[in-house]
Parts: structure tokens; sequence; C-alpha cells
């Protein structure tokens, strides 16, 4: 198969402008997050603002389950690194929490505040916060840069201390961006303030997994080609590199709609996360 050589980056990585009605998605996920919250306000399975740091968005928000947990969910937002916040996506919590899981929602500092490498150690201590709170099996997803953050904590150079680090069973990249170098020519690395250097150091892809990493990279079918691409390439390259590897590309969704089965008990997104 021919691929086109891209000249347009700014497009390629761009959602909203190819899906209908893409501007109206944070507003779609702050409702539905907004009445799950709601739902759980008169229950004690609700913790928000958890502090893992001192910065006002180095919080965590912890859903729990019915009884004891069987262990640990870790939603990882996306947007670039750059927005928006945990509490828009609150109801992605029900899919675990269905399963008996617990499920933490991290904030963390956003670009140009700081840099990607900054993010990659806020999620990590976010993690690490959470796995005090809840004992067991971690299991971590996260959507567009969230999945690109998921990843990056089960690489050789994670930042995950190796207590930590061993109770990760799982990881699923949901439309991840792994491959952090085409960022370059973006406009909107104006924020990111990604170098050729940082791009290197920071991209999965450009990593090695650790010893008995399991990954499963999650895409929507109807998605953009750059996000289709840059999930396949992961699981590729890792697949060579010993770890235990399963791409999916999931029929019909787009780059905003793929993360609705976090939220679905019975949703096949769901239950590969949890295994």
């Amino acid at each position: 198969m021919v691929r086109r050589m891209i000249t347009n980056w700014d497009d390629a990585y761009s959602n909203s402008a190819h899906i209908a009605g893409g501007s109206s998605w944070p507003d779609v996920w702050d409702q539905a997050a907004t009445r799950f919250r709601e739902k759980l306000e008169a229950s004690d399975h609700m913790r928000l603002d958890i502090a893992y740091g001192k910065a006002p968005r180095q919080r965590l928000d912890l859903f729990l389950p019915e009884g004891k947990p069987r262990g640990l969910a870790v939603y990882i937002h996306g947007g670039y690194w750059m927005a928006p916040g945990p509490q828009t996506y609150s109801h992605l919590a029900a899919g675990a929490l269905g399963h008996g899981f617990a499920m933490a929602i991290p904030g963390y500092r956003l670009c140009p505040e700081v840099r990607i490498h900054d993010i990659v150690q806020d999620v990590a201590s976010a993690i690490a916060r959470a796995s005090e709170e809840v004992d067991g099996p971690i299991h971590l997803t996260g959507h567009s840069a969230g999945g690109h953050l998921a990843a990056r904590m089960i690489c050789v150079a994670s930042p995950l201390a190796a207590p930590v680090r061993q109770r990760v069973c799982h990881v699923v990249s949901i439309s991840g961006v792994h491959d952090l170098r085409p960022l370059l020519n973006t406009a909107m690395n104006a924020t990111l303030q990604l170098d050729a250097e940082q791009a290197r150091v920071e991209s999965p892809a450009l990593l090695s997994p650790v010893s008995g990493a399991r990954l499963t990279c999650w895409v929507g079918g109807a998605e953009r080609a750059e996000f289709r691409r840059q999930s396949a390439l992961l699981a590729n390259i890792w697949t060579g590199l010993g770890a235990e590897t399963l791409a999916v590309e999931e029929p019909d969704r787009h780059h905003f709609n793929i993360i609705d089965g976090l939220a679905d008990p019975k949703h096949a997104l769901t239950s590969t996360l949890l295994s």
C-alpha cells in the first residue's frame, strides 16, 4: 500500500474539524461526568481533589466500588497535554466500578506552564499516590495524549518507582500519540515547546518496554489516519522488543466517542483493560 507524504501536519492531528459536531464533545463529557458525580455525592464511593503535589492541578479523583476493590484502574485524560482536567471524565469510572475496581482520574500540570517531561513526572506521582489508597494490581489507560502518558509508565525509563511499576499488569493506550516527532511540525508546538531531543526521550515508540510489559493499542476505525498509524506503530515495535501486545481497531468509532466504552462494564474496552 502506498502512503502519501504528509504535508499538512496540523490537519493530520486535527480531530474536531473532521468529526460532525466535534466542538460539542467537551460539553457532552462534562454533562455526563457531572451526572455521574451527582449520583455518588451521598455515598462514600467518591473522593475528589486528592493532592499528590503542591500545584493546583496536581490532584486526582478516586472512585471506589462497593466492597474491597479488586485493584486499581487509572484513566489519564488527553487534550494534547494542554487541556482540560480530570472532572470532565468522571463518568468513565463506571465500567471499572462495575467490575469491582477502583478508578483514579488524575489531573496534571499543562503546557505551556510546564513541558511534557514534567507532565510524565506528574502522572507517575499521581499513580503512586493512588496506589497508596488501593491495593492490588494496577491497570492503566489513557486517551490521545493520555495514551502516550500511560505507555510512558511502562518504558524502561519509567519514572514510576519499582514497587509501583511492578503492580502495573496492563496498559491500554486509546488513540495514543506514541512518536512525538511529528508534532514538531505542528503549530501546537508553540505551546508544547517540544524540541528534537525531548521528542526522542519521551516517545514510547523510541523507547523499550519494561520486562513483562502488556500493552493494548486501541483506536477507532473512523479516526484520522495518523492516529491509526500511531496506534499500530507502538504495538508493532514493542512486539519486536518482547512485550505482549494487542492492536485493536474498533469499527465506526472516531477520536472522541472511542472512550465511551470505559463507561460501560459490558463493553470490550473495559473488559480488555481489566484483563
